[in-house]
């Protein structure tokens, strides 16, 4: 059995790795090859585009590289065509993959569709290409089965794959001596380039403060220079859940992070700040109460979220000295959080029902 699989960003490079290798261990005969990262071709898969030249996040950045991404879509198209796989995963990634979900559904592929696309925060049009192309889809949040449901659109739930993420990762030790906080700047360029100079700002401002950058090796290591030309500030590639094991606090740039810190349990502070294009459609069209998946699981405000122009050294110091405070209300709500993802291992759930629901013989 073939398996073409498209993750377009880091968390779904994470998360089909793994699941290639639950794949893997029920048939070790399948073979993948698709879209994704490092970890995706570590695990088995023949990689034919890293993720890093279609990563693109924000309407403004999406506009300036059309002709790159609609190049990139023809290729693709091309390259399912002729691996003719007996099924295509797509991770998340939802305005390419539908492209990809439609293109398959011609050539009478079936498609399983692994992390499903945020609808509930915009774009809830995009169910009809759901309906019309994916055969079967498998969510990670518990909220989204009723919200595909009304949407006339069954979904099933598989567990968070953050979750198995977490509690199998074996932690290494870092030896810096202070008080410590981490910071999460996000793992595409523009994010990280859109998130630091306050963090550059923080530590000046602060010397008693060890800032610990969880940085990500996709991108160019020179974006983090900027950083490192502060004493007290330290960048390790590739390195977040040990980081996270070694801080007492965090500052984290929205996105899958905030989960992360959240199930390893420290108190942090999400931010986020984008191009003032991007920032205003967002406004206009992104239709979430919150934009932290912390948040957005719980129905709540469990942590706090500083946006755009409220993104600033001052409230940034001004939230982290509350943490302390409000550190075991924290906790408790974290611990919701991961009662209401339960115990499932997502990776080995999607397998099976992947094997189940595509089973051609």
């Amino acid at each position: 059995m073939t398996f073409f699989l498209i993750a377009g960003e880091r968390s779904g490079d994470l998360h089909g790795s793994h699941l290639i290798k639950a794949l893997r261990q029920r048939n070790p005969d399948t073979a993948f090859v698709g879209y994704g990262g490092d970890m995706m071709e570590e695990a088995g898969m023949k990689l034919l585009r890293h993720y890093r030249e279609i990563s693109y996040m924000g309407f403004w950045e999406v506009f300036i590289h059309i002709r790159t991404l609609l190049r990139t879509l023809n290729r693709c198209r091309q390259q399912i065509s002729e691996h003719a796989p007996d099924v295509q995963i797509l991770i998340d990634f939802p305005g390419f993959n539908l492209k990809m979900a439609k293109h398959a559904k011609a050539l009478d592929i079936g498609t399983a569709y692994y992390i499903a696309p945020k609808l509930w925060a915009w774009k809830k049009g995009r169910i009809k290409s759901i309906k019309k192309y994916v055969d079967k889809m498998y969510c990670i949040f518990p909220f989204e089965t009723d919200f595909f449901q009304g949407l006339g659109y069954e979904v099933q739930y598989v567990g968070n794959p953050v979750m198995e993420a977490v509690h199998t990762y074996e932690t290494n030790s870092i030896a810096i001596e202070g008080r410590k906080i981490a910071f999460l700047a996000g793992s595409r360029i523009q994010e990280i380039k859109a998130s630091t100079p306050v963090i550059v700002e923080l530590a000046r401002q602060r010397p008693d403060l060890q800032i610990l950058v969880a940085g990500v090796g996709n991108v160019p290591i020179e974006t983090y220079d900027c950083l490192e030309e502060t004493r007290n500030v330290h960048v390790f590639l590739d390195r977040t859940y040990d980081i996270l094991k070694t801080v007492e606090a965090a500052i984290v740039t929205s996105g899958t992070a905030t989960l992360e810190t959240a199930l390893l349990g420290v108190p942090q502070v999400v931010c986020y700040r984008t191009s003032p294009l991007t920032y205003f459609l967002a406004k206009n069209f992104v239709k979430v109460k919150y934009i932290s998946l912390v948040n957005l699981i719980a129905d709540k405000e469990v942590v706090k979220e500083l946006i755009q122009d409220e993104y600033t050294v001052e409230n940034l110091l001004n939230e982290l000295s509350k943490l302390q405070m409000n550190r075991k209300r924290i906790l408790e709500d974290y611990k919701g959080i991961a009662e209401l993802l339960g115990t499932h291992a997502a990776s080995n759930e999607t397998a099976i029902r992947i094997e189940r629901d595509f089973n051609k013989s």
